[in-house]
């Protein structure tokens, strides 16, 4: 059973409430050791607050907890539905405290509940988001933002990597390189691969322009760098069948007949979108509730549910916890495989 550290998120948020209910399944607590990182007293306060409203959720003393203490100042500032500098600070250290302890292999990964940006910048932690964080003070340069999805009507799990994220559209195609390609793709086989057990995956590219840029009449990225790229790229990973580059409004009609059970032959085990609306429309549009950002390229674990801090909700115990329960069974998966996976090398 391999060991996770599960973060509060934003204490004015609703990461407190999702992570208790989610750990309420009892099965779900079956499938990994499982610490809790944040401040014991607004644990308590959040499963105090869920239980006077009838909620079913998970009494966190009944698990270990990594404590990061804040000082009453700082806790009396922190008021549900109102994201600020203290629970922007909070949610900052309790990232890091499960990183540090993470690195120093105390956990095998970490599942992370939402943080706003806004706190931490006005906090004085200037990050596009969590996973910036964990990439820095893991100390690598090549990682990805891969959404992760089970479909609850046909069982098929949705997989998709943004080869650009938090970037203005207008920098998109000034961001989109060769060698940006070439490091997602690395990573896309690799994690497909190692951490999901397919050894020879399927990946969809998307173009980028209306069509794929339709012979460059659209757009001249594709025929002027994009096609030639999959190309060299199909004959450097024999071991993956590269489809591509297809045109970004009919890349998602595969997947969502996939998703509702319908059949279809043209589905891939992996979609690589070039930048985040591209990507996120359609796996929000079908999974919302059910998807998982999980950073690939670190030396440990990292999910978290694809939602965020819904502080518009905060409090009212009316937050949805399956994203944030799938997030956890994916890190437990995920871990597992790579414990048959360290097994098979040492034979």
């Amino acid at each position: 059973m391999i060991a996770l550290a599960v973060t509060m998120g934003d204490p004015a948020g609703i990461g407190p409430e999702v992570v208790l209910k989610a750990l309420a399944d009892r099965p779900l607590q079956e499938t990994a050791a499982i610490t809790l990182v944040g401040t014991r007293s607004l644990w308590q306060q959040t499963y105090e607050q869920l239980k006077e409203l009838g909620k079913t959720v998970a009494n966190p003393d009944h698990f270990p907890q990594l404590e990061v203490d804040l000082d009453a100042s700082q806790i009396a500032q922190i008021k549900l539905g109102i994201g600020n500098a203290a629970s922007g600070a909070a949610s900052f250290a309790y990232l890091e405290t499960a990183i540090a302890a993470t690195l120093a292999g105390n956990f095998q990964g970490i599942v992370t509940a939402p943080i706003a940006k806004a706190a931490w910048k006005l906090a004085g932690h200037h990050f596009p988001g969590q996973t910036e964080v964990l990439a820095q003070r893991a100390k690598i340069d090549q990682f990805g933002m891969l959404f992760v999805a089970r479909s609850p009507h046909s069982q098929w799990t949705l997989r998709t990597l943004l080869a650009t994220t938090h970037i203005p559209l207008r920098q998109v195609a000034i961001a989109l390189t060769p060698e940006l390609m070439s490091l997602k793709l690395a990573l896309f086989v690799e994690t497909l691969q190692q951490d999901f057990g397919i050894k020879y995956p399927t990946i969809a590219i998307a173009g980028l322009n209306p069509h794929s840029g339709e012979q460059g009449q659209l757009g001249r990225e594709e025929q002027d760098w994009l096609i030639p790229w999959l190309l060299q790229a199909q004959q450097d990973y024999p071991q993956a069948k590269l489809i591509g580059p297809v045109p970004p409004d009919t890349l998602w009609v595969s997947p969502g007949q996939a998703w509702f059970n319908q059949q279809t032959t043209s589905v891939a085990d992996g979609y690589l979108a070039l930048y985040h609306d591209q990507g996120l429309i359609p796996v929000k549009l079908l999974a919302f509730d059910q998807a998982i950002n999980t950073t690939i390229g670190l030396p440990f674990i990292r999910t978290s549910p694809d939602h965020g801090t819904a502080f518009d909700i905060a409090g009212q115990g009316i937050a949805r916890s399956e994203s944030f329960r799938a997030a956890i069974q994916l890190a437990a998966e995920l871990g597992q495989q790579r414990l048959v996976d360290d097994c098979t090398m040492k034979r």
